[in-house]
């Protein structure tokens, strides 16, 4: 009974684990999103300040010549972790599973709690029932 009850603890933790890092990515891709916003911002104030907005113009501001490239950046790293995000969705899915199954075995064996049901209420907040 010791060892089941450890077992399914060990793939709890398994699957917890998994979903924290995908709401870690997540906050990631958040925080990524409110700089792109900013730098655009700033690429915006700066062309208008400088009276240039075309940045093969030669006198296009060196400036805004920087902002562009860590937008462009950020715009890779932000595609990046949105590949990234979703690979750990599908380990975190496929621990749920295994959570579930030897959750299942132990049920039978010898009554082990299940764990409880989760509805996702928005990609920041979980909700049990």
């Amino acid at each position: 009974m010791r060892s089941k009850d450890s077992i399914v603890r060990f793939h709890r933790f398994q699957f917890e684990e998994k979903q924290q890092q995908v709401s870690e990515v997540e906050v990631m891709i958040g925080e990524f999103n409110r700089k792109l916003s900013e730098l655009e911002q700033q690429i915006e104030a700066e062309e208008i300040r400088s009276g240039v907005a075309d940045p093969t113009h030669f006198n296009y501001s060196m400036t805004a010549k920087s902002l562009r490239n860590r937008h462009e950046n950020l715009i890779k790293s932000i595609e990046d972790l949105n590949v990234q995000r979703d690979a750990m969705k599908v380990l975190a899915d496929e621990a749920e599973a295994e959570l579930r199954k030897v959750e299942l075995i132990a049920e039978k064996e010898g009554g082990v709690q299940s764990m409880p049901e989760i509805e996702a209420v928005d990609d920041s907040a979980l909700v049990t029932r």
